[in-house]
C-alpha cells in the first residue's frame, strides 16, 4: 500500500496488483472506500489495477469519521484533481476506468475533464447525480418503501416529507451530521435508510455498515457531497457526453435498482456513439454482488483481448 500526498492536507491510500493495461478502480459512494473484492473485476494477468481511497475514507486521510476537516477541500474538482495527480504519479498514459454507483459519476466526470487520458470505461450501478436522481434516492422511492421512508424523514421533522424537499433534507442531514452530540444517531438513520432500500439492516453483523464509525464517515461525506449537487451543474454529465463520445464505454444496470433509476444510463446511452449498455434482471446495485461481477468482467476481459 502506498500514500499519495495531494495537498490540502489530505493523503490518499492506494495499492496495485497485476501486470497489463492500466485500470482504476473509483469507488461508491462517495465515501465508501476500496474493498479487495475491487480486484475480481478484473483478470490480473492483463491488468495492473490501482484501488484508490478517496478524501476522506477508507484508509485515506483524514477521516471523516474522526474529523470535519476532512469535508475541506473535498469536491469533485479536487477527486479530479487527486486522480491526475495519481495517473502522473505512476507514469499512465491512459487508463481503463472502473466506476460503481458515485464511482460510475467520478469517472464520467474525469473523462470529461481529461478525455484522452481515458482508455475505456466500465461503469456499474449508473448514477450522474443529477437534481432528479437525488429526489428519486431520498424521495420518490419512499413510495416503495413508506415505514422506512417514516424513520428516515424522522431525523429532520423540521423538513417536509415531500419528495420536493429531498435537497432541503439533505443539507438538512448535513448540517446534523457536524453536531458532535446528534452526529452519530444522525448517521444511523441516514445509514439505516440507504440499508434498508435493499432490505438490509445496519445492524447485520458483517457489514459494513454495522460499523459506528463507517456510518458516521460516510453519511458526512455523501450528504457533503448531495447538498452540494457534487459541484456540478444539472445533468452537466450528460450535456457534456460529446467531450467523450469517441471512449468504449459499457454500462451495466439493474432494471429495477432501488437507488439508480435505469433512466440515467438509458439516456446516457441514447446520445454517447462508443457506449452499450447491459440491463440486468432484479434490483442489484453493488458491482461486487455476483451477477455484476461475472458481467462487469466480462466487459473488461473484452477491452484486452
Amino acid at each position: 500500500m502506498f500514500m499519495l500526498d495531494v495537498g490540502d492536507g489530505h493523503r490518499l491510500w492506494f495499492e496495485q496488483a497485476g501486470q497489463g493495461a492500466d485500470a482504476l478502480v473509483l469507488h461508491g459512494g462517495p465515501g465508501s472506500g476500496c474493498k479487495p473484492g475491487h480486484y475480481d473485476l478484473f483478470d490480473l494477468s492483463r491488468y495492473r489495477v490501482t484501488l484508490l481511497d478517496q478524501r476522506g475514507c477508507g484508509r485515506s486521510t483524514p477521516l471523516a469519521s474522526e474529523t470535519l476537516d476532512a469535508l475541506d477541500a473535498n469536491t469533485t474538482q479536487h477527486l479530479i484533481a487527486d486522480i491526475e495527480m495519481l495517473r502522473a504519479h505512476l507514469g499512465v498514459d491512459a487508463w481503463v476506468l472502473f466506476g460503481g454507483s458515485w464511482g460510475s459519476t467520478l469517472a464520467l466526470a474525469y473523462a470529461q475533464a481529461h478525455p484522452t487520458r481515458v482508455r475505456a470505461l466500465v461503469l456499474a450501478g449508473v448514477a450522474t447525480t443529477a437534481e432528479r436522481d437525488l429526489r428519486w434516492l431520498y424521495g420518490d422511492v419512499g413510495n416503495m418503501f413508506p415505514e422506512a421512508y417514516k424513520e428516515f424523514c424522522a431525523a429532520v421533522p423540521e423538513v417536509s416529507m415531500a419528495p420536493e424537499a429531498t435537497v432541503e433534507r439533505i443539507r438538512a442531514y448535513a448540517e446534523l451530521l457536524q453536531d458532535p452530540v446528534r452526529a452519530q444517531s444522525a448517521a444511523d438513520a441516514w445509514c439505516q435508510w440507504e440499508t434498508g432500500i435493499f432490505g438490509g439492516d445496519i445492524h447485520t453483523p458483517g457489514s459494513r455498515y454495522s460499523d459506528p464509525s463507517f456510518r458516521l464517515g460516510f453519511a458526512r461525506i455523501v450528504t457533503h457531497y448531495f447538498a452540494h449537487g457534487a459541484w456540478m451543474d444539472d445533468d452537466q454529465l450528460l450535456r457534456n457526453v460529446g467531450t467523450i463520445a469517441h471512449v468504449p464505454c459499457t454500462m451495466i444496470h439493474s432494471r429495477f435498482d432501488p437507488s439508480c433509476p435505469l433512466r440515467a444510463p438509458w439516456e446516457l446511452d441514447q446520445v454517447w456513439p462508443a457506449a452499450t449498455l447491459r440491463v440486468l434482471d432484479g434490483t442489484t446495485h453493488s458491482a461486487l454482488d455476483k451477477e455484476m461481477v461475472r458481467v462487469i468482467r466480462s466487459a473488461t476481459d473484452s477491452l484486452v483481448l
